[in-house]
């Protein structure tokens, strides 16, 4: 899973530290080279959020992107792109996202791709997970579980559906402990990340997918409390609506 040069995929500024924090430390310390390609600002439009919010959206973004950046900092992480595109919104995207990626697997001479794995965690980690998959002809590309809902449980680290070629990094002390400082940097992010486990990370080669159809029977993680009639940290999005962008974007390309 070490290549000497990996693009990481990043869909929200905080996917870093909760995926493959250590992933990343044992890549660099191994000779690897990391860039991490940040795909939305993880931070709702502006039209999203209470009216009397709105006027602060910019410093919001600018919030969360300035975490971002003292994260990558910590991990010696090269960040390529910070992309101006609202959390949620990446599959209104996905075509210029995926010219974006093709072109930075070039510019940075990559031999390895990261993506988060298509779990139904957040629609945005799906739809990063689709766009890697249109790459797998140029650079083995792997993926890792961050959370699921499958089961309606929350699994942090763990893969839907075993295939047998997982490898699970054993965080020892020093890393867990790494990880946790990581995560509380993320201040705007605090009252999202409680579930997130810092005993473990998983990888594999990325599976092969049906992205005409949700991840997994039941609830995905980000609908849990769509029965909230209206809230902006809650995404009302159906997983079809998902399925639906990703084949029709596939059909045309």
């Amino acid at each position: 899973m070490f290549g000497q040069r990996i693009l990481l995929l990043i869909p929200h500024p905080d996917d870093e530290v909760v995926g493959c924090c250590a992933a990343i430390g044992r890549a660099q310390r191994a000779g690897a080279s990391v860039f991490g390609a940040f795909l939305t600002t993880g931070v709702p439009a502006a039209e999203v959020l209470w009216p009397w919010q709105r006027g602060t959206h910019h410093q919001r973004v600018e919030r969360r992107l300035g975490e971002a950046r003292r994260a990558a900092e910590l991990l010696g992480l090269d960040p390529v792109c910070f992309r101006d595109v609202p959390t949620r919104r990446l599959k209104d995207h996905a075509p210029a996202t995926l010219e974006l990626l093709r072109t930075l697997l070039a510019e940075v001479h990559a031999d390895m791709l990261w993506t988060p794995a298509y779990e139904g965690g957040h629609q945005d980690h799906d739809v990063a997970n689709f766009l890697a998959s249109r790459l797998r002809d140029r650079v083995p590309v792997w993926e890792f579980s961050e959370y699921n809902f499958f089961g309606a449980e929350v699994h942090s680290q763990e893969f839907l559906a075993p295939t047998g070629e997982e490898q699970v990094l054993a965080l020892d002390a020093a890393e867990q402990q790494r990880k946790r400082a990581l995560l509380a940097l993320y201040e705007s992010e605090q009252g999202n990340l409680d579930y997130v486990r810092t005993e473990r990370e998983v990888f594999r080669p990325l599976a092969t997918y049906d992205y005409s159809r949700p991840p997994h029977e039941g609830k995905m993680f980000y609908q849990r409390f769509q029965w909230v009639p209206y809230h902006p940290r809650v995404d009302h999005t159906r997983p079809e609506e998902v399925c639906r962008a990703l084949a029709g974007f596939a059909a045309h390309s």
